[in-house]
């Protein structure tokens, strides 16, 4: 059976029996070379790195990496190459041995390849996370996300996007256990804070920070405030705002909470209702990275101290965004807003 028959076998198997089947091959892994991308079918990048097959060599040319990847220790790979190990790596649990067989590379090289092309992508494109100064988010832009929530019944006409914090359960490190410890997931953690816009991109994504530390908190280390007051108020004074759960302060128009209380109106109740109801495209975006790269949530494969945690999910959260861009997303779906192009997007 050829490369491509066994990836075909790998794809239609349920998880615990792709990793038996991986150990199993490994004894004959001196017989296979390796992934040839353009060897494989659509249906096989898809399962395997999450991209279509022609869009795999897209990706890498709109994030810009070099067609041969050279590390630290002079070990090379072609750039395509470089980028489907860390969209493997990231799709699936499993471990660095596991993908020699797929790659046809030691472990050590796999480690090698994995973090060069993972610092690149992080050190070049993850200024698109948290800088708001973006054409994707013009105040033409704006408009549209206000208009797309207040068109899906929800009672502000000013609301270009939901913030919410997510937290990420890790395996619980040797050192400074209750610094990382979320007494509300009751696990070892890290967390972020994350801004979903209408068209489904997570827009601005600030972490990692201990996993005990409160929303409100994070949101004050996080500085967004500042630049809201920048880029989200027009020449004619209108601010446009995000909208947050309990756990958030209103914040001079800029922050949008429910009314909280032990008695409020009927009608605060409805308001509260109806944003609420647009409010669950956050759970949705958060829900698409672990999808996607599922390595992000086996918590025994994330290692405080041994390995980039922290920029493992922020490289993710930025693919997820381009896969956004090129395939839609539920979130897009419901507010009937089409995301930019992957083009724009890494533009910025």
């Amino acid at each position: 059976m050829g490369l491509a028959e066994n990836l075909k076998v790998l794809a239609a198997l349920e998880d615990s029996d792709e990793l038996l089947l991986l150990s199993l091959c490994k004894e004959e892994k001196g017989n296979f070379p390796g992934i040839e991308v353009e060897k494989l079918t659509n249906e096989q990048c898809r399962s395997f790195f999450r991209f279509d097959k022609d869009d795999i060599e897209i990706l890498r040319r709109a994030l810009r990496i070099p067609e041969k990847v050279v590390c630290s220790n002079r070990t090379t790979a072609r750039g395509i190459d470089g980028l489907c190990m860390v969209l493997r790596r990231l799709a699936y649990p499993c471990r660095l041995e596991d993908l020699e067989y797929i790659f046809g590379r030691s472990k050590t090289e796999l480690s090698l390849i994995i973090n060069e092309v993972l610092d690149y992508i992080h050190d070049n494109h993850c200024h698109l996370l948290s800088d708001f100064n973006m054409s994707w988010l013009s105040q033409e832009c704006l408009e549209r996300f206000a208009g797309a929530v207040f068109d899906r019944d929800g009672p502000l006409d000013s609301c270009w996007g939901f913030i919410d914090g997510t937290v990420r359960p890790i395996c619980r490190p040797q050192e400074n256990q209750r610094l990382v410890f979320n007494g509300h997931k009751r696990s070892h953690a890290l967390k972020f804070q994350s801004i979903v816009t209408p068209n489904g991109i997570i827009s601005n994504l600030f972490g990692p920070i201990e996993g005990r530390r409160h929303d409100a908190g994070m949101l004050r280390e996080s500085d967004i405030l500042a630049q809201m007051r920048v880029h989200m108020t027009t020449p004619q004074g209108r601010i446009f705002c995000i909208y947050g759960d309990p756990a958030y302060p209103v914040t001079d128009g800029y922050i949008i909470a429910p009314f909280r209380g032990g008695v409020i109106s009927r009608n605060q109740m409805i308001f509260n209702k109806r944003m609420s109801a647009v409010r669950i495209c956050v759970e949705w975006a958060f829900g698409k990275v672990l999808s996607l790269f599922a390595f992000l949530d086996y918590k025994k494969n994330l290692k405080l101290y041994l390995q980039p945690v922290g920029k493992y999910y922020k490289v993710a959260v930025l693919l997820t965004n381009c896969h956004t861009c090129l395939y839609g997303s539920e979130t897009g779906i419901f507010f009937d807003v089409s995301p930019p192009t992957l083009e724009e997007y890494l533009l910025g």
